[in-house]
């Protein structure tokens, strides 16, 4: 008899759990990296705001999870070697992100390794393209609200406290970044989180323990607790390219770009909308960046993080490919 957590359920099972834990650890620089680059919090502090509210976000809706779990690839054709051969291309990938510091997206990630998984073990008819359609409609969501967004808040709020004291302004939204950071950890948490939940539970509707695709509260609880441990190891790397090299953030502009890309986010959360955390907050970073001169966003650090975005979906779908074939052949 097969050992009980060595079955090809439970090995799929622990690898989408990795991917989760690997989406808290690489991806929690989103929600703390201008918090922490403003000095508002220490690192420490950041990192403990980040992991309960990512836990939580996960926690607040299944829209997200659906979307993932049934929208993308057609379920009653994909197996198991599908998933697991899509959770390690993840895990490859954004590891190798966030050894070169680079913020890559884990829903580009997941979208490209499922769906070039799926194409490896049952060809192109099932992709499916309405929920493809989300997904382009998040990559253009995500670019216009988080670039304007930022620059429309900021632009505000220099117009509104435009005969302030400067200190006076600095520790108002000081005070204000913490609850911005907040919103930020909670929004990834509640789009991104979601998507491996999603993930989980379509694991274990071709593993027959689910007969159709739903998502129990224990599969969210485990996938949340997992994402937030990931969370609480961090990846500072990334926190340097986004809260540092990309531009100067003060109070004022960290506020205006978490608080631009958590409303972006949360919204398409609650529309079932995934879309990428890290392209969001990072366009609204060099939004916020603009409004003081054009020239203060680093674009050479930009066009990087825009290179590896533009790689994550032929390179996780190529190896989530290659991967599943070769599984395949195993079998």
């Amino acid at each position: 008899m097969e050992p009980f957590l060595l079955s090809p359920l439970w090995i799929v099972l622990l690898l989408v759990l990795a991917a989760e834990f690997v989406n808290g650890w690489t991806d929690a620089p989103n929600a703390i990296a201008t918090v922490v680059s403003t000095r508002v919090l220490t690192p420490y502090q950041a990192v403990a705001l980040a992991s309960v509210l990512n836990a939580l976000g996960a926690m607040s809706g299944t829209a997200v999870a659906a979307t993932i779990g049934k929208g993308i690839v057609d379920a009653s054709a994909i197996n198991l070697v599908t998933v697991a051969a899509a959770m390690l291309a993840i895990v490859a990938w954004s590891t190798l992100a966030w050894y070169y510091g680079l913020p890559t997206s884990e829903s580009h990630a997941l979208v490209a390794g499922l769906s070039g998984a799926a194409l490896a073990t049952a060809g192109p008819g099932v992709l499916l393209w309405e929920g493809w359609q989300k997904v382009l409609i998040g990559l253009g969501f995500s670019t216009f609200l988080g670039f304007f967004g930022g620059l429309l808040i900021t632009a505000a709020i220099f117009r509104i406290f435009w005969a302030g004291r400067p200190g006076t302004i600095r520790r108002l939204f000081g005070r204000l970044q913490i609850f911005s950071a907040a919103f930020m950890a909670f929004s990834h948490g509640s789009n991104d989180g979601q998507k491996f939940i999603g993930v989980f539970a379509l694991t274990l509707v071709l593993g027959g323990v689910l007969p159709e695709f739903r998502v129990p509260f224990w599969v969210i609880l485990i996938c949340s607790l997992t994402m937030g441990v990931g969370t609480a190891i961090g990846g500072w790397r990334i926190v340097k390219t986004m809260g540092l090299r990309l531009t100067k953030l003060d109070p004022v502009r960290g506020f205006s770009a978490e608080t631009a890309a958590a409303s972006a986010i949360e919204l398409a959360s609650r529309l079932g909308i995934p879309l990428s955390t890290t392209h969001t907050i990072n366009t609204s970073i060099m939004g916020v960046g603009s409004t003081s001169r054009f020239s203060a966003v680093r674009w050479g650090v930009g066009r990087q993080i825009v290179i590896a975005w533009i790689l994550t979906f032929p390179v996780c779908g190529l190896l989530a490919w290659a991967i599943a074939r070769g599984l395949s052949l195993l079998r």
